[in-house]
């Protein structure tokens, strides 16, 4: 076992080390707001590397009013997890913007790294709510203006072996 790993007072150093190096609860009424925004969505951080120095992950929390559409942007090199936790969501993706899927509470959606994205709430009388995790420490968010969507975008589903498609 490595010293990092080990117990500190296996070693002789003071425990209290672990007391403020160990885990952290960041209380949902503490979140940062202090975080790269889209328009239409508000974003909270969290883990960070600022707030508890998170080396590999982001994770926070956004919130979409009803009916609302953010802006198109991407995330860099980053992958993104989004778990929908209140509200209907409608995601669309492309250059375009010609895709779409939705998802409800309990759903995960994964954004691969660069895919332009826009989320929607769908729900005209609820706030959208989700938890967010991205794959590095700092959150980027490259907000796109330039596009112009497509009027009736193709809707994808999940495929595989294992998920058929729902109306095949």
């Amino acid at each position: 076992m490595s010293d990092e790993h080990s117990h500190d007072h296996a070693h002789g150093e003071p425990e209290a080390r672990w007391k403020h190096d160990g885990v952290r609860v960041i209380k949902g009424d503490r979140l940062d707001a202090n975080t790269a925004q889209t328009p239409g969505m508000f974003r909270q951080a969290a883990i960070n590397h600022a707030r508890v120095g998170a080396q590999k992950i982001w994770a926070g929390t956004v919130s979409i009013q009803p009916n609302a559409k953010t802006g198109v942007h991407h995330h860099g090199a980053l992958e993104s997890v989004i778990y929908v936790v209140r509200g209907h969501a409608r995601m669309r993706w492309g250059e375009k913007l010609e895709f779409v899927a939705e998802a409800e509470p309990g759903d995960f959606i994964f954004v691969p790294p660069y895919v332009p994205h826009q989320e929607i709430n769908a729900d005209p009388d609820q706030p959208l709510e989700c938890v967010l995790v991205r794959s590095d420490n700092e959150a980027v968010v490259v907000n796109i203006t330039d596009v112009e969507p497509v009027e009736r975008p193709e809707e994808v589903y999940w495929i595989d072996p294992i998920h058929k498609h729902p109306r095949g």
